[in-house]
């Protein structure tokens, strides 16, 4: 510990994601052993709290943001250039650029004005199939993993590009509306077109959350027993019959699981409760005798260990923005957690009262 607290000094202020320390030894030999500390500062917000002793370091919370970020496709484009790429995670790779040999003016008159025109019109023709042919050989093998694809640039031509159907069907069917103006078909026109389309992606994923939450509520409302389960009691009853397919938690729950003791009778009890809770719940009297005795013997990060509950069984973990309705609701109406079951579950007489 005294190791551990020579490092947290070392700190003026904590890192913007939160810090996680690890701090051991470990065998060289001979019945001997060294010391060991790691320091990471984690690439998303860490928000547990927890101090773990243990044989080996817990590693699950650093371990769940090593998942792959999520992948885009980018396309920035005129009849003089297009540039492609990828946006992973808030990483852009330019991939391809290309120039056209399409001739932008022409002073020709008379006759020869119309067959300059259908020369350009062609050129223009053989450059765009050149871009799906560009975007079918990157994005393909992608396909699967692509969550979309953002289109733009200057001008109509995108909006050309995209209705005549010069991508492939599947690429076609991915891309986002609507498509996004740009000044630029370079490197620079990808970084804008990803600032233009912040507010849709931001907006994709707030539609995801609203359809999850609103599918919960169709499960709730049912008369009969419906594929819902809501509030600490039932989530658990329902992880504990291995049912959870998809767990909504909000982002603004912060509980932790603590057992108590009585250290004058030696009551031992569990509780899930906030942090503010808990420091209010060991300065009180004793459940059984009434004794200001209780003593906290365990603590783990509630979240924490439905995510562990979850994975364990294959389900799914989804986080709800406590900003939008549904977010709100999940935390006012749910407390925060609830779980779209893969088979009903008897509804008890308390769950019966809270969904009427």
């Amino acid at each position: 510990v005294e190791s551990l607290m020579g490092r947290v000094r070392q700190f003026k202020e904590p890192p913007p994601h939160g810090v996680a320390f690890f701090v051991g030894s470990k065998a060289v030999g001979a019945d001997r052993y060294e010391p060991v500390t790691f320091i990471v500062e984690p690439p998303e917000p860490l928000n547990t709290y927890m101090y773990r002793c243990d044989s080996t370091f817990f590693l699950e919370p650093l371990l769940s943001m090593a998942h792959e970020p999520d992948l885009w496709g980018l396309i920035v484009m005129d009849r003089a250039e297009v540039t492609i790429g990828f946006l992973r995670g808030k990483r852009i790779e330019v991939v391809r650029n290309r120039q056209s040999l399409v001739p932008s003016k022409h002073g020709r008159g008379g006759q020869s004005a119309h067959r300059f025109e259908r020369m350009i019109e062609h050129a223009a023709h053989e450059f765009f199939v050149k871009i799906g042919e560009m975007s079918n050989d990157i994005f393909l093998p992608k396909k699967d993993m692509l969550k979309g694809i953002l289109l733009g640039g200057p001008g109509a031509t995108k909006e050309y590009f995209y209705k005549e159907n010069y991508l492939h069907y599947e690429l076609q069917q991915k891309i986002v509306q609507p498509l996004f103006d740009t000044g630029y078909t370079d490197d620079f026109g990808l970084k804008e077109l990803v600032e233009k389309a912040t507010q849709t992606l931001h907006g994709m994923e707030v539609t995801e959350e609203k359809a999850i939450v609103r599918r919960l509520l169709a499960e709730i409302r049912k008369t009969d027993a419906g594929l819902a389960a809501y509030g600490d009691a039932e989530v658990t009853r329902a992880l504990e019959a291995r049912a959870v397919d998809i767990l909504l938690v909000s982002e603004g729950l912060r509980k932790r699981k603590v057992a108590f003791r009585c250290s004058a009778c030696s009551t031992a009890f569990t509780r899930t409760l906030p942090d503010a809770e808990v420091d209010a719940l060991l300065a009180g009297p004793c459940p059984t005798c009434g004794q200001s005795m209780l003593t906290e013997t365990t603590s783990e990060d509630y979240v924490e260990g439905l995510f562990q509950q979850v994975q364990a069984m294959g389900g799914e973990v989804r986080l709800i923005s406590i900003e939008s309705e549904e977010g709100q609701m999940l935390t006012k109406a749910f407390g925060g957690v609830a779980a779209i079951l893969r088979y009903p579950l008897p509804r008890t007489p308390s769950a019966g009262r809270r969904a009427e």
